[in-house]
């Protein structure tokens, strides 16, 4: 089991907490800060899945004006994890 810490820009959440089982799977997604509601959703639906198969879905997603989103700043974290 190994535990990664991302912390993203430009968004409302402080801090996203990944991780990731033996066999590479996403296990637990934990956002500090930010629509917590909506946060623990994209959290139970990223479970059981590959970082890179979830960042390919995530990335590019904007919120209003800012460029990224929490779920793009999730698939950043998830292209850093899947390339180590």
């Amino acid at each position: 089991m190994a535990k990664y810490q991302f912390c993203p820009q430009g968004v409302c959440s402080r801090l996203i907490d990944i991780t990731v089982d033996e066999e590479g799977i996403i296990t637990d997604v934990r956002f500090t800060g930010g629509c917590h509601g909506n946060l623990q959703g994209i959290g139970a639906l990223v479970r059981g899945c590959r970082p890179a198969d979830v960042a390919a879905r995530l990335e590019g997603i904007q919120c209003g004006s800012k460029g990224t989103s929490c779920p793009d700043q999730l698939a950043k974290a998830l292209k850093q994890i899947a390339q180590k």
